[in-house]
């Protein structure tokens, strides 16, 4: 069984999950040493501290802080912890006023997947609590964050076990 299996199975609980696509890691980072090498990125297992410090030092960010911020909005995120589906996708038709569609900078104005692709994910589980109710009853929850090519960030969570919807 995989790190990721394990992961997912809910027997490392005390890891994170730290996943860089290749167009946001350098080629020479040293994330690159210690990572799986995926189709589209690298994908470390590390315990949660260790995790936590990669993760600063990839994105330049806290991964508690960029947490916080992602869970201001649902999204999907695969169950290999590499791909998402931003929620802003279908955002970018001018219903948002936030004047942050960078509208004309590029070539690429047109929707395409590219616009929307995951730069990097942070995760990890937390175990089953009956005292909190809802799905941590249920069972271990894993907690996912992504960020997307767009500058938006989101999250996505479920019950360790259950089939992705």
């Amino acid at each position: 069984m995989s790190n990721l299996d394990e992961f997912l199975a809910g027997e490392r609980l005390d890891d994170v999950v730290f996943f860089v696509s290749d167009a946001y890691l350098d080629d020479d980072s040293r994330l690159r040493n210690v990572g799986v090498e995926t189709d589209d990125g690298v994908r470390l297992i590390l315990d949660g501290e260790t995790g936590r410090s990669a993760f600063e030092a990839g994105t330049g960010m806290g991964a508690m802080e960029f947490a916080k911020t992602a869970m201001g909005a649902d999204g999907e995120i695969s169950r290999s912890l590499d791909d998402g589906v931003c929620p802003f996708a279908d955002g970018d038709s001018g219903d948002d006023d936030s004047g942050d569609d960078d509208s004309g900078d590029d070539d690429s104005d047109t929707g395409s997947d590219a616009d929307h692709a995951v730069q990097f994910v942070f995760a990890f589980a937390e175990a089953q609590n009956d005292e909190v109710g809802g799905i941590y009853a249920d069972g271990d929850v894993v907690h996912a964050y992504a960020h997307c090519t767009c500058g938006e960030s989101y999250s996505h969570k479920w019950v360790i076990g259950e089939r992705a919807e």
